[in-house]
Parts: C-alpha cells; structure tokens; sequence
C-alpha cells in the first residue's frame, strides 16, 4: 500500500508501444479511481511518458535464442531481474501486480505469485504469449482483449475474463468521430507500421501509388509513418508523382490521423486492431510475417472476420496487389462505409474500466 494510504497497483510491461498503451490506458483509468500505480518495465520503457507514482526498472531478456552461452546469459538476466523485483515488491508492498505480456513481465509476476500477491495477466492478442504462457499457472486472473483465444491451455479457462483491450483517452475521443465514406473528393490515407514503423511499408505502398490511374492519384492525400532511412525515397516518390503527403517516423497524434483516414494500411499488433476496431476504420492489414506466435495473423483475422479488414500475407502484400486492393475500395464508398461499421462492432470502448474493475476485484480477494 502506498504512503498515503490508498491502495497501489504495480502494472508490469515490456517497453513497446503493444504492451505500454494499454498498460497506460488502465494506469489513467486506476488514477482516476483514487488508486496509485507504479509500473516496472525494462529500458525501453523508461523512455515512455507514463502515469505512474514510480518507474522501476527491473532486468530481462527474451527467450529466443538456442546458442547455450545466449541461454545462459537470458536465464541469468531473468534470474537478477527476479531478485530485485523480490526485493522490490518487499519494499512498495503492492496490493496487485499486473502484467502485459513480453519478457520484462516474468520477473515481477514470479515474484509476486512466490510473495502471495494477487496477480493478474492481460493478453492483447489473439493468440497467448511465449511470456505469458509461461506465467498463466502461477497467476490468480487472465483478461484477454478478444473474446476467442488460441494457444492456451483448457486448465486455465476458469481465470479467464474478457475484457477487451484498454485505448488511450485519446482513442476514445477519437472515437466520437464518425466516419464519412469518401464521395468522389479527396481520398485520404494512413500507412504506418507499428510503434517502430515497417520497411515493408515504404517498399511496397509508394510503389503502389505509381501503379494508380491519374484521376485517382490526384484525388490521394497520404499520411505515413516511415523510418528515418526510408524517408528520403518515400518522399522523392510522392513528389515525383504529384501526390499530397506527409511523412515522419512518429505521429504523436495518430488516433486523430486514424480518425481523418478513409482507409488504413498496417500491421495488426493488438494496440492497432483495438484502436482500429474503437474508431472504426477500414483498414487493410499486414501481419508482420515469421513471429513465433503469430500473433498478428490472428489479430486481423479475428478484425476480416468481422468485416472491418483485409488481412493481407506479407508475401502478398506487392505493390501490384495493394493498387489493385486501392483502386476497387476508393470507387467502392459504400463497402468502405459497411467495413467501418463493421470494425466499430468488433471495438471494446470501455476496456480499461471494464479491465479495472477486474485487477481492484483480484486485489481484494
């Protein structure tokens, strides 16, 4: 419990975009409640502008490589990161620890289970996590952003809550906005790639436009994210091509961009899909391919079966392809119209309150 007496709730994620947003969105929610949250994260993280009392930084690694030497050096980073969470949670004595997936979580959440502390886990993705697969027997309560979710193990269905995935206040105002099927004017689009942008997209997307007809091209106003070495190319392109455009390697205000967008292309990292789905956009989706989990394949399924989405291999995804898939949704308002109706249906706007609710429930058990 914290100092002044009100309950504490120490939030464990790693230091991506995918795990800190909606660890962010239920810190602001938890604040709001009167509670106080610490978060424990790894360097990554300490960059991230969070709302906590306290940022503590607790050492991990991935599991990822077979080398025995790289074993040994993960299994040890684990190890220390452990001991010091032990002896933090010892310290600020939380009334609840909850974790958000990838590496960084497995040292709090070990040792709060061993310490008693209540526990609880959030899956953003359609699919378990290597991280949380290995902390789900230990934990009290799983929530999970969709409401189907492949991987897990059929012990572990009597802790598992839905609750959708927690949005920043800044997507749920983007929210408020209704979308307004292009009629023949300006077609606005939104390329990014997640949090660390994709190559991909500034190989394939520009291309794409060169492939479009004239008429179409002058209507095109584009928006996109694109990594510092990629942005001399994508803009020379745009210009040469007498195409409106913006380019930058970060949006800070990409939820009001989201909403501007007639149509999104993008991977499908579960911050993406949960933003898309709250706003309800039309979105054409590229799983980012070779993940272990394949995590982000299942994510934009799960948003093309509702039919909010394309979902689009990467092997696929050719210039070619992408003009095509361009050119029949802009001469196509009503579908794009149905689609973000459709992605709006698949959305959980109250997530952090619904996810609150739950964490302040496992504490007080």
């Amino acid at each position: 419990m914290a100092a002044s007496g009100a309950p504490l709730v120490l939030l464990a994620a790693g230091g991506t975009g995918g795990h800190l947003f909606p660890a962010e969105a239920l810190a602001t929610v938890l604040n709001q409640r009167g509670i106080v949250v610490d978060l424990a994260t790894d360097r990554r993280g300490a960059y991230f502008k969070f709302p906590a009392r306290t940022v503590h930084l607790i050492p991990s690694a991935t599991l990822r490589a077979r080398n025995p030497f790289a074993l040994a050096r993960t299994s040890t980073l684990l190890a220390v990161g452990t001991a010091k969470a032990w002896k933090l949670l010892g310290r600020i004595k939380p009334n609840a620890v909850v974790g958000f997936g990838g590496y960084p979580t497995v040292p709090p959440l070990l040792a709060a289970s061993w310490r008693g502390i209540p526990t609880l886990l959030h899956e953003q993705n359609g699919v378990m996590g290597r991280a949380n697969r290995l902390l789900a027997s230990r934990v009290t309560a799983i929530a999970t952003g969709f409401r189907t979710l492949k991987n897990f193990n059929r012990h572990w269905q009597s802790k598992i809550t839905f609750t959708g995935n927690p949005i920043r206040p800044q997507v749920v105002a983007a929210a408020a906005i209704p979308y307004a099927a292009p009629a023949g004017g300006d077609f606005r689009l939104l390329v990014f790639g997640g949090s660390q942008g994709a190559h991909v997209m500034a190989e394939i997307v520009p291309a794409a436009i060169e492939r479009l007809g004239n008429d179409l091209r002058a209507r095109l106003s584009i928006v996109q994210q694109v990594r510092p070495e990629d942005t001399e190319v994508v803009y020379a392109t745009y210009a040469r091509l007498g195409v409106q455009s913006e380019t930058a390697p970060f949006f800070p205000d990409l939820p009001v961009r989201m909403a501007a967008a007639h149509l999104v292309i993008s991977r499908s990292g579960a911050s993406t899909v949960a933003e898309l789905s709250a706003i309800g956009r039309p979105a054409i989706l590229v799983p980012l391919p070779h993940a272990l989990d394949q995590d982000q394949f299942a994510n934009a399924g799960v948003l093309e079966a509702a039919g909010g989405a394309i979902r689009v291999e990467q092997r696929n995804f050719t210039p070619e392809n992408l003009a095509a898939e361009i050119t029949a949704l802009s001469n196509d308002p009503a579908r794009l119209a149905h689609m973000a109706q459709a992605a709006k249906s698949a959305g959980t706007i109250d997530a952090a309150d619904r996810l609150a609710d739950l964490v302040l429930k496992v504490a007080r058990n």
